[in-house]
């Protein structure tokens, strides 16, 4: 665990595993965490903002996870073994259809009610890159109050810049590293260039396959 100073619990509106409200607890392993996900750790809800699964060569596997504080602007570095576990916590989710961003908040329509309503762009976290018009979102509540959105698990990207196939390169080969369309790098299979559209996990920001 990390030496970040935490402040003090504030009073949470649940107790473990019992229904209150929109809330309820769950128990994960840090394997099953996920970006947008909402923590009950060390007394006071997180939202998750970035993981990293990590597979050391000594050792056993860990997520690292950047967590932000639901009920504050406090933020958290945490190490969990994968198998550790922690308390997940349901919120009521809806569903909305993104409309545009003026860069800094987004404007969504509840896609049953048509409601719109304004939310950072920040609070897609790591994920925000990969938001498209017309985008189906989820947005995660908690007594009225905007936690976090999920976009889609995947997303269909162009290729922008690729390094070009090397000979002798084959389909099991090393990946390498290309520019995607909304500017973010990732990794991709050898014989993927420029042009070529890929379906892309916006969690995890990797290659999946090559769009059909």
């Amino acid at each position: 665990m990390s030496g970040v100073q935490v402040p003090p619990p504030l009073p949470l509106p649940y107790a473990s595993g019992v229904f209150q409200g929109d809330v309820f607890e769950m128990k994960i392993t840090g394997n099953e965490i996920r970006v947008g996900n909402v923590l009950a750790y060390k007394g006071r809800l997180w939202s998750v903002v970035k993981t990293e699964h990590v597979k050391p060569g000594k050792g056993g596997a860990y997520v690292q996870l950047e967590l932000k504080g639901v009920q504050d602007t406090t933020k958290l570095n945490e190490r969990l073994r994968s198998d550790e576990t922690v308390e997940r916590v349901r919120l009521e989710e809806a569903p909305y259809q993104f409309l545009f961003s003026d860069g800094e908040q987004m404007t969504l329509m509840h896609q049953e009610t048509f409601d719109q309503i304004t939310a950072p762009l920040e609070a897609l976290g790591a994920c925000a890159p990969f938001l498209q018009e017309g985008m189906a979102v989820t947005v995660c509540m908690h007594d009225g109050a905007i936690i976090s959105l999920r976009l889609p698990d995947t997303v269909v990207l162009e290729v922008s810049e690729a390094d070009p196939v090397v000979k002798g390169q084959t389909a099991t080969g090393s990946y390498k590293p290309a520019l995607l369309e909304n500017g973010v790098r990732i990794l991709v299979p050898p014989y993927i260039t420029p042009g070529t559209k890929i379906v892309v996990h916006t969690q995890t920001q990797e290659y999946v396959e090559r769009a059909k």
